[in-house]
């Protein structure tokens, strides 16, 4: 037998290059054709029931309203904070001092029921100016400070309700001193109202007038 007569039996690369092609081919249109079917019904509801299962987990563990809540929280302790830091400038800074009215009950922000000691309501206060104005929940010149108040407004409880409020207490005698007052609701910070220092930390419900988060420059927070 030649060569050239066992080559053309035998098997050659080129013959494998066509075979390889052809497969290809072939699976191509075999892959057409499973594309072309598509998802069947039950394949459709499954991917669904897993995306729902991964939906509701996703809200569990994120917990939105919680979330939100925190960002309320966040804000009320930085609020308060901010307007303790301005009246200690102006108790520090001011020529002549003057707390405002400083009654036994104090001022609220909104609300009926006193975070106060010494009474069972505060009264109600609306505005939010820093001029000492007697309308004016903290009724402090803060623009008597050199150079001005520090802050440009009297911040507001986000929530701002009978529930969620500021207050605001002073006393001028012996010493000037004053009390801020707001009350937090997440289940992260709601439980600094019972470690602040002062005299609301009976907390049982989180929303009694017993409960409120405290700061401030009088002695054991007890206005």
């Amino acid at each position: 037998m030649s060569v050239t007569s066992a080559a053309r039996k035998g098997f050659t690369p080129l013959q494998a290059l066509k075979d390889r092609i052809s497969k290809i081919s072939r699976g191509g249109e075999a892959c057409k054709e499973r594309l072309v079917t598509g998802f069947t019904l039950v394949e459709l509801l499954i991917v669904i029931a897993i995306l729902a299962v991964l939906a509701a987990a996703v809200v569990i563990v994120l917990n939105p309203a919680e979330l939100l809540a925190q960002a309320r929280d966040s804000q009320r302790v930085n609020d308060l904070d901010t307007v303790k830091n301005a009246l200690s400038i102006y108790i520090s800074q001011a020529t002549t001092i003057n707390l405002g009215a400083c009654p036994a009950g104090g001022y609220c922000m909104v609300g009926t029921a006193g975070p106060f000691t010494t009474s069972a309501t505060c009264a109600t206060k609306t505005g939010t100016v820093t001029d000492g104005a007697a309308t004016n929940w903290v009724d402090v010149d803060l623009n008597g400070i050199p150079g001005g108040s520090p802050i440009p407004y009297l911040p507001t409880d986000p929530s701002n309700n009978a529930t969620y409020f500021y207050a605001y207490a002073c006393s001028e005698s012996p010493n000037y001193v004053f009390e801020l007052n707001g009350r937090l609701e997440s289940q992260k910070h709601r439980t600094k109202m019972t470690t602040d220092g002062g005299n609301k930390n009976n907390c049982a419900t989180y929303t009694e007038s017993t409960c409120f988060y405290e700061l401030g420059t009088a002695a054991g927070l007890a206005l």
